[in-house]
């Protein structure tokens, strides 16, 4: 009975505080609100002489943080990325471990690869729009103007024709030229077709996997060991095929020639 009285003794006094404190903060609550109002800076777009527009220092803060937002998206959709990744995962399954390399390392190599092949469109990027930009020679939208045209310009020398007209016209749109073409097209018809290429070549690569399990399959058949899984007998020839031919140089070689030659 003591104990049960010392706990309903402990439950008043905290909701005598709890009520306390809430109607100290309703007390002061008015002179928070008669305080003198926070100067938030501004997000302005003030018109130039010349027509052209000047966005404040928070307003391009603002558009560089969600642009970082949305920079894995635009890595995956207007890069080699999509490509190197898809065959790179595709090799790990041809020769038959899930895990090795891991999934870290593989973005990795994608990564590293990616902006390998796509040095030069970033080296332009570069020279014509954020060095100009950051010398204040040309203005925020100019810059982004400037940094479209190079890799406009990669997208549409690996997308395929047809991709590019099945977009067109589902976007019901007659461009004359390919400089015409929006990037709401070029975009969806640049990732149909690295997908298509990045399967045409996985397919090339599984061929002579198959093969090896093939083969070790008809051998364990032939010599009745059905219950021995082909898999673990074909990984150690299927690692030593690849380390014989130098698989790696190879992959990632035919990769890279792979944008050059487009």
């Amino acid at each position: 009975m003591a104990a049960g009285a010392g706990s309903s003794k402990s439950w008043v006094t905290l909701r005598f505080t709890s009520a306390t404190v809430f109607i100290i903060v309703l007390c002061f609550f008015p002179l928070v609100l008669q305080a003198a109002p926070l100067s938030l800076p501004a997000l302005t777009v003030q018109p130039g002489a010349n027509g052209e527009q000047t966005y404040s220092v928070n307003l391009q803060i603002l558009i560089f943080m969600t642009l970082l937002t949305v920079l894995p998206g635009m890595l995956m959709a207007m890069t080699a990325f999509t490509r190197i990744i898809i065959v790179l995962s595709i090799l790990r399954q041809a020769i038959g471990m899930a895990q090795t390399p891991t999934n870290q390392i593989l973005i990795g190599i994608a990564l590293f690869m990616t902006y390998f092949v796509m040095s030069p469109v970033f080296n332009k990027i570069n020279e014509t729009a954020v060095q100009p930009y950051l010398a204040e020679t040309i203005k925020f939208p100019q810059a982004l103007t400037n940094a479209q045209v190079p890799l406009r310009q990669f997208m549409l020398n690996q997308t395929r024709k047809n991709d590019l007209s099945l977009f067109e016209k589902f976007a019901q749109t007659n461009p004359a030229t390919l400089n015409d073409v929006p990037m709401s097209v070029v975009i969806p018809a640049f990732i149909t077709s690295e997908l298509k290429t990045a399967f045409q070549i996985g397919f090339i690569l599984f061929l002579p996997f198959l093969i090896i399990d093939m083969v070790v399959s008809s051998v364990l058949m032939a010599m009745g060991m059905m219950m021995l899984s082909p898999l673990i007998i074909s990984l150690p020839f299927k690692i030593m095929l690849f380390v014989m031919v130098d698989g790696w140089t190879l992959i990632l070689g035919s990769l890279a020639s792979s944008f050059a030659m487009s």
